[in-house]
């Protein structure tokens, strides 16, 4: 048998052997013509050989079992090593993934009804905390910061106020809805390991009590000091304006409800406050008013007299106040100038005295009214604008007027004073209480009461102090014996209610004292504090009344002088429904008067009026009167 080459054979080869050649011959081809891609610099390998104990071997294997069809190679290995990598990694990833996810879900699952993490409200760290236990710390620190001082600043003023007091508190379910729950996001949950979140938290408002802090935070409040002009001596100076501020209110409202929380120093928003004079304005008023007006004096030429204001009494007079469009505008001190000027004219005035009445052997006449003539001073000073900017001639003249007087003599003729209506006398004070009784009595002797007027004590009198001339004596205070400025002026009440009483006026309201005194009637007596409790009567008649006061060292007597046209009688009762005293027991000293005490008593008495004419009853009336009983007072 002749042997072929392997390349000129075209007879059956076994199947074994034929698809070995078909894939060598088909990767010698491909590497004929394509670049090796191994990776480096080596060179090619050389080509598979077949030996012929290596196809023994392949024959023996196929001979065994049957090789399988193969798929045809297609591409290049570079290709094929790319899937290779692809699929790997996509292996990978997958497994990454369902790593992660099963991770997200223990994470979520272990973390349900916690507090997100990372969270931090107010400053309180409480990220990751079950939620009832986050809530209680809450409100463990936030809650007392609404009753601790928060500092404020206000300009350059410091205070304080509580944010409770001021109604500010937290809103819970608002600053717990605002913290939410779990997030689901699995970035937001992979975040929060290695971030915080902080939360504000949801301040509740008591709107009134926070309008009622914020108004009462206006004190603080500094108004513009207004450009103006002041004098020093009798030399006008411009004084600069000073800007002032106001509460911005809405503003610190929003600071104090967003930033209370924190509990640190809150500097609350102001506006400057406005100012309305112009500073032109101010040189202006300096140069046309301020230094004209204080140029030279001033005269006012009265009757035989006149007055004079210098140049610094001008000054004190002067002020310049804003006009409201931007510029200043001078204002003049009346009382000042009537205070400098009044005196030195008051010799060129007469005073209005009205017509009254004195004694001449035992009857009255009437001492005629005096017409008085007045500086009208309002008018006077009509002319001291036009003074003020004159350049030379500075007098004006005062203007008079007359002054009628209340009563005219020929009133007081007519008012049919001619007798004694009724009378009444009282003694035994003391010393002190003397004076103060001749002090009062001097006061009201004089006076007249004309028809259906109700005269007054202590309107008549006035103020009864040490600068009226009373002085410190006896008195009963919440009934005991005390001492004040003016005691002793209660027997001149009941001697001068007597007199009315007899005189048949009518009573206008008069007190009894608490307890019983000697050596006043019973149930027929006054007494009268200085602005408390007075003693008053009508002058039911029609003709006028003179009041006649007089005294001596022990005594005093009132009369009441008119026309006698009713009589008076006075009827007392028995004493009834007696009560002891108590004793009392003080330190001693000036508060301590000794008191031996007596009993109270209750008793009436009844005044029937008559026509003095025809004998007529007029009227009767009963007053009854309860005396407290005088305590026993012992000063120990």
């Amino acid at each position: 048998m002749t042997s072929q080459s392997s390349t000129g054979r075209r007879g059956p080869q076994p199947a074994g052997e034929v698809g070995l050649r078909q894939l060598l011959e088909s990767a010698q081809a491909h590497e004929a013509n394509q670049p090796q891609e191994w990776g480096g610099d080596s060179a090619p390998t050389e080509p598979l050989q077949i030996t012929p104990a290596r196809r023994a071997t392949h024959r023996a294997e196929s001979g065994a079992r049957q090789a399988p069809p193969r798929r045809p190679i297609s591409g290049p290995p570079a290709k094929r090593l790319n899937r290779t990598v692809v699929k790997r990694a996509g292996i990978a990833v997958g497994a990454v993934l369902a790593a992660a996810g099963i991770g997200y879900a223990v994470d979520l699952v272990l973390s349900s009804g916690e507090v997100p993490r990372g969270t931090i409200v107010a400053g309180v760290d409480v990220g990751g905390l079950d939620t009832d236990a986050a809530d209680a710390e809450l409100r463990a620190e936030l809650t007392p910061r609404a009753e601790r001082e928060l500092p404020l600043r206000i300009g350059d003023v410091q205070t304080r106020l509580v944010p409770g007091t001021a109604g500010l508190g937290v809103d819970w379910d608002a600053t717990w809805a605002r913290i939410g729950g779990q997030p689901l996001n699995p970035v937001t949950r992979l975040t929060s390991l290695f971030t915080t979140r902080d939360v504000a938290a949801v301040t509740a408002v008591d709107d009134a009590a926070l309008d009622r802090q914020l108004t009462a935070l206006r004190v603080h409040d500094r108004p513009s000091v207004e450009g103006t002009i002041a004098f020093d001596k009798a030399r006008p100076v411009a004084v600069a304006p000073v800007p002032g501020r106001v509460l911005d209110i809405a503003a610190a409202r929003a600071e104090l409800i967003d930033k209370w929380i924190a509990g640190a120093a809150l500097d609350l928003p102001v506006h400057p406050a406005p100012l309305t004079v112009r500073p032109e304005a101010v040189e202006q008023a300096l140069r046309d008013v301020a230094e004209p007006a204080v140029r030279a004096p001033i005269v006012f030429a009265g009757k035989g007299a006149s007055a004079k204001l210098d140049p610094e009494q001008i000054a004190t007079t002067l002020s310049f106040v804003p006009d409201g469009q931007g510029g200043l505008a001078l204002s003049v001190d009346q009382n000042v100038a009537v205070g400098l000027l009044a005196p030195q004219l008051a010799p060129s005035e007469i005073e209005a005295k009205d017509a009254t009445f004195a004694l001449h052997g035992g009857k009255p006449t009437v001492v005629p009214a005096v017409v008085g003539d007045k500086i009208n001073w309002p008018k006077t000073f009509e002319q001291f604008t036009a003074l003020l900017a004159a350049p030379q001639e500075r007098t004006g003249q005062a203007v008079y007027e007359k002054i009628e007087p209340k009563l005219t003599t020929e009133a007081a003729q007519g008012l049919g004073i001619v007798e004694t209506m009724g009378s009444f006398t009282t003694n035994g004070f003391s010393g002190p209480s003397g004076v103060n009784i001749k002090v009062v009595a001097k006061k009201v002797n004089g006076a007249v009461v004309k028809p259906g007027d109700t005269f007054s004590l202590n309107d008549f009198t006035g103020p009864r102090g040490t600068a009226e001339g009373y002085v410190e004596s006896g008195i009963i205070d919440h009934g005991r014996p005390s001492t004040a400025v003016g005691g002793g002026i209660s027997q001149f009440a009941t001697t001068l209610y007597n007199a009315a009483y007899f005189a048949g006026m009518e009573d206008a309201g008069h007190t009894e004292h608490s307890y019983y005194i000697s050596r006043y009637p019973a149930a027929r007596e006054a007494t009268v504090f200085d602005g408390a409790i007075d003693l008053r009567f009508r002058n039911n008649t029609p003709n006028g009344v003179f009041i006649e006061a007089v005294t001596t060292d022990s005594e005093v007597t009132v009369r009441l002088w008119g026309t006698k046209t009713l009589n008076v009688e006075s009827v007392t009762g028995e004493k009834s429904k007696p009560t002891e005293p108590t004793t009392i027991k003080l330190p001693k000293g000036k508060d301590c008067i000794a008191s031996e005490g007596a009993p109270g008593f209750t008793i009436s008495d009844t005044r029937i009026i008559t026509d003095r004419r025809t004998g007529r009853e007029v009227s009767r009336t009963t007053r009854t009167v309860k005396y407290d009983p005088i305590p026993v007072v012992k000063c120990e």
